[in-house]
């Protein structure tokens, strides 16, 4: 569990790191939505040299190949949780690094969806340790047995 963990956060913050990324060189390029297709196009273009843009989905492809590592040796149920917590670095850093508001019901949210990673995570390492319990317990019985 401590490698899942470990490899989430980092995963995570790849992630985070990315979206902030993308977020704010595409502020820079201007709002896509008021352009027509000519400038679409050429918004792209320039996104396809912008820095922030380039390095901002390099760290989500880190983020994609972390998680796929993770899937390979992790339970769905319990790696997808800790995903959340993207929440709490998300709200950090838009906070002080794109100055936006972040109201205290939103960090109520934030604290809510952390206490329930711990649950899942907690409720995660009790599966495992019953089901390492019982293999032992049918394993003893069938040695008694045979």
């Amino acid at each position: 569990m401590f490698k899942t963990i470990v490899l989430m956060l980092i995963a995570v913050t790849a992630g985070t790191v990315g979206d902030l990324l993308l977020a704010k060189g595409m502020k820079e390029l201007g709002d896509l939505s008021t352009m027509n297709l000519r400038g679409i196009m050429e918004v792209a273009l320039r996104a396809m040299t912008e820095w922030k843009i380039v390095v901002g989905t390099a760290m989500l492809a880190l983020f994609f190949f972390l998680w796929l590592a993770v899937l390979s040796w992790e339970d769905l149920s319990v790696a997808l949780p800790l995903q959340a917590l993207n929440y709490v670095l998300v709200a950090l850093l838009a906070k002080y690094l794109l100055h936006e508001q972040v109201s205290p019901l939103r960090w109520a949210g934030i604290i809510l969806v952390c206490i329930g990673v711990m649950l899942i995570t907690k409720s995660s390492a009790d599966t495992k340790q019953t089901a390492t319990e019982l293999a032992t317990v049918s394993s003893n019985e069938s040695e008694t047995r045979g």
